[in-house]
């Protein structure tokens, strides 16, 4: 039987908005699940743009953001220090920005198998334009040229939070992203390792709208689901 997801496309909108969407979903399905209320948990998937905006997960380090306040007013962006996994991204127009809301009971997935499948759905998305990626050890996310010392590319970063078995957060797909915002961080912490978009790797601007129907229907393969 396929697992039943409801889609929600939020469009472009403010990270604290979103954060705060995401709470109002979240917390009553844990709540929910310490009441062992499993019939009253559904499943959602929020895909969004943000406004330009730097995020630190709780293990991340300050000094990953190299900029100041003052200059953060200066190139219109935000900066939020938040509870998922991982270290510093950016998120910003361009970029399609996941949150799959999930009981993972439901999907017999614990955390490590669930970004796991994450990862999987973008490296399909990619094979569709006849890019080869995967994962880079030690490192969440999707990588181009992974293991290439100097070459080797995110494309797409990767930070959740788990509890009860409900997940939180999600990820960040580049694909006509401003890449000049990631200049300003050490994106994930990493300091040595590039940040890549589909529109730099094709050379052409790509639909957005094109590469979220590719991602819901290889989400919906991988997590054998309904997403309506």
């Amino acid at each position: 039987m396929k697992h039943k997801i409801n889609y929600i496309n939020l469009g472009l909108i403010h990270y604290s908005d979103a954060w705060d969407l995401q709470k109002k979903i979240f917390l009553p399905k844990v709540k929910a699940k310490g009441l062992k209320n499993i019939s009253k948990i559904e499943n959602d998937l929020l895909l969004c743009e943000h406004h330009n905006v730097y995020t630190i997960g709780k293990s991340g380090e300050q000094n990953n953001l190299l900029i100041n306040n003052d200059f953060l007013k200066k190139i219109n962006a935000e900066y939020f220090k938040i509870d998922r996994g991982g270290d510093i991204t950016y998120h910003g127009p361009g970029q399609i920005v996941g949150y799959p809301i999930l009981n993972l009971e439901e999907f017999d997935m614990l955390a490590k198998k669930y970004i796991f499948n994450i990862e999987q759905v973008i490296i399909e998305v990619l094979k569709e334009y006849n890019i080869k990626s995967g994962r880079l050890n030690g490192a969440t996310g999707v990588w181009l040229d992974a293991g290439i010392p100097l070459k080797e590319r995110k494309i797409c970063a990767i930070g959740v939070k788990v509890s009860r078995w409900i997940s939180m957060h999600g990820f960040a797909f580049n694909i006509n992203t401003n890449l000049d915002y990631f200049n300003y961080i050490n994106p994930c912490g990493f300091k040595e390792k590039g940040i890549t978009s589909l529109k730099k790797e094709l050379n052409k601007t790509i639909d957005i709208t094109e590469v979220t129907d590719k991602l819901i229907k290889h989400f919906s393969i991988i997590f054998n689901s309904n997403i309506l």
